[in-house]
């Protein structure tokens, strides 16, 4: 089958698109803004970009909580979603009011941060403290403003759960790592191969 975008007329019951772009990491967003109040939400829409220096970014279709909060502080936190905490992560995608905290309406404890002033979920086994690098409308082919607005954070600090580390390497397997397949599916990370590169392609 073949459909272009513009019309979506692909005749299936579920847009196909996050579907086939899967699985995708789940980047964990917890902000605070300028009074105080935080905000916790889930971005199917996210990834690393670089190593050096690490940067990460998400973005949001719409200017949520979560993008308002980060402009006004300039900070936000990753943190981790395992399988574990799936039905947490679940319950802070609900629409709460402004100021109304996703924590406490999911039964999270928050755990305080070392280089940001918003707040780390307390049991995710990674949390990645970051600094706004820039936040950045996105725009289609023809140069249209979508509402879609590219998060995009510099990492300056981690916290790992040492309980899952093994021979040196965080164990995603382990710590339960989940990602987002598109529609309501999940997966949990349970079996990794491995492949090596060629000389020089690193």
């Amino acid at each position: 089958m073949f459909y272009e975008t513009a019309t979506n007329a692909h005749g299936l019951p579920h847009d196909p698109f996050k579907a086939i772009v899967a699985p995708r990491p789940i980047g964990w967003i917890s902000a605070v803004d300028a009074k105080g109040a935080v905000n916790l939400a889930p971005y199917s829409f996210f990834n690393a970009f670089s190593s050096r220096p690490p940067i990460v970014g998400f973005a949001s279709e719409g200017q949520k909580d979560s993008v308002a909060f980060i402009a006004e502080t300039r900070e936000f936190v990753c943190n981790l979603v395992t399988y574990e905490l799936r039905d947490a992560m679940n319950a802070t995608s609900a629409p709460l009011p402004r100021g109304e905290s996703e924590f406490i309406h999911a039964g999270l404890e928050e755990a305080p941060s070392r280089l940001v002033k918003a707040p780390r979920v307390k049991a995710s086994p990674v949390a990645l403290e970051c600094k706004l690098v820039d936040i950045i409308e996105l725009k289609d082919s023809d140069g249209h403003p979508i509402s879609s607005f590219l998060v995009m954070g510099h990492v300056v600090g981690v916290h790992i759960d040492e309980a899952y580390i093994k021979n040196g390497r965080f164990d995603l397997v382990a710590a339960g790592t989940i990602a987002r397949c598109g529609y309501s599916d999940y997966t949990a990370a349970d079996d990794l191969f491995s492949i090596t590169r060629p000389k020089g392609g690193e």
